[in-house]
């Protein structure tokens, strides 16, 4: 009779448990879809598309186009009107009227400076566009990481949250049939409860970083958004086999070295610029003028005279106090500031591919630990465990004791594989790449 009913319960735990997995597999695929999903590559492609701050810095590149056009245009011409009359000083009969044009002459190659300058500082903006895009991606992998991570821990979950309810069935038959104390069914339900909420919580963090993505790739927040990778097989394509290729690829890609060579080009055509500036300011002009004066005699005023002439001449602004010390000073300043950010930039790069491969390393070695020693034991040990429980060796808290190392081994994994693959992302971006290379 014993072994009917607990045949019974066993059917009747494993239909529960058959629509337990149906409802998972539909809260599954509110996250996950590898027909609809999307990848990593597809969210940071849409964010380059959508997102405000490279909107907002390819608009910095169209001023500085705006400035160029600017810097190529001559300077205007001046012209001058002059009227004199002796009228209020008891002349009426005296006048002179002028005009005159000026236009100033850029020599010294003043002119093709500006131009240099403007177009070195559109090459400049647009490069500082890649390093907008680079922090987006970083941002985008930490969250899609923690998406994933979040994803797997809930699979694990759900899988001990159904074992764990087929084993409250089987206890609770044992408890009606006499054989095993209540307390030990309520310990079992506590834990299924413990289990459910860390679960939501579990979904909490999935959904928030979601949200996150959502906001990155111009997602309407009520529109799904489903990952199609996994944890475990996530990777990203091309990555160097060794430090020193890494290295090598990084001080070439990497947005930062070439910005920085781009300041101190921008830099030495500013410098250029100011010479050319501090040379004499140089103006041509051509002045008519007309003239007329009278004499006055009792009987009446005579017309005398009138001139007409026509000047020409140059002017020389001379550079004596101010011949632009001060901004060659500042000029020099801006462009070992420059060099001292390249050599900067050059050591961080370094630093960052060193530091990606050692934790790549590190997480590799501990993966294989975990999964071939830790993980695989903790499963014989539960299930062992649980064998024994059935025919009435051992206490409920002996399972429930070795089923939370399990969910710790778990956790352990989860957490090593998010490593492994933020490390992958970090030695990913420290090569300067941004999935559209």
């Amino acid at each position: 009779m014993h072994r009917v009913l607990l045949l019974l319960a066993l059917l009747t735990a494993a239909v529960a448990v058959s629509g337990q997995t149906k409802l998972v597999d539909a809260t599954y695929t509110i996250y996950h879809s590898q027909t609809d999903g999307v990848s990593i590559s597809e969210i940071v492609k849409l964010a380059f598309e959508t997102n405000s701050e490279i909107k907002i810095a390819q608009l910095e590149v169209d001023r500085a186009k705006a400035r160029l056009t600017q810097a190529g245009l001559r300077p205007n011409p001046t012209l001058e009107v002059e009227q004199s009359s002796g009228r209020l000083l008891g002349s009426p009969g005296d006048s002179e009227f002028s005009t005159g044009i000026s236009v100033p002459l850029e020599l010294f190659g003043q002119r093709n400076r500006r131009i240099e300058r403007a177009r070195a500082e559109i090459v400049l903006k647009e490069a500082e566009i890649a390093i907008r895009r680079r922090e987006i991606v970083s941002h985008i992998v930490s969250d899609y990481a923690d998406a994933l991570s979040a994803f797997r821990e809930i699979k694990i979950l759900d899988e001990i949250i159904d074992i764990d309810l087929q084993t409250v069935r089987f206890v609770q038959i044992r408890v009606n049939e006499g054989e095993t104390a209540p307390l030990e069914l309520s310990l079992l339900q506590t834990e299924v409860e413990r289990l459910r909420v860390q679960r939501q919580l579990v979904e909490g963090r999935l959904q928030t970083a979601i949200t996150k993505l959502k906001y990155f790739a111009g997602v309407p927040y009520e529109q799904p958004l489903r990952l199609r990778e996994e944890l475990p097989t996530a990777t990203f394509p091309s990555l160097p086999p060794s430090t020193e290729v890494a290295i090598a690829v990084g001080l070439k890609s990497r947005p930062e070295i070439r910005v920085a060579e781009l300041e101190e080009q921008l830099g030495n055509a500013g410098l250029r610029l100011i010479r050319a500036e501090a040379k004499p300011e140089v103006s041509a002009f051509t002045k008519f003028s007309l003239s007329r004066s009278t004499i006055d005699l009792p009987t009446g005023s005579f017309p005398q005279d009138r001139d007409r002439n026509l000047l020409f001449g140059i002017t020389i602004g001379l550079p004596v106090f101010d011949r632009k010390q001060g901004a060659k000073a500042e000029a020099a300043i801006v462009i070992r500031q420059a060099q001292e950010r390249r050599t900067f930039a050059e050591g961080a790069i370094r630093n960052e591919i060193i530091i990606a491969f050692q934790q790549l390393e590190t997480a590799r070695k501990a993966l294989i630990a975990l999964e071939t020693n830790v993980l695989p034991r903790s499963r014989e040990n539960i299930e062992t465990i649980r064998q024994v429980y059935r025919i009435g060796e051992l206490k409920i808290t002996d399972l429930l004791l070795e089923q939370r190392r399990l969910i710790d081994a778990n956790r352990d994994v989860t957490e090593t594989l998010t490593k492994k693959y933020k490390a992958e992302a970090d030695l990913y971006i420290a090569l300067g790449l941004t999935f559209d290379n």
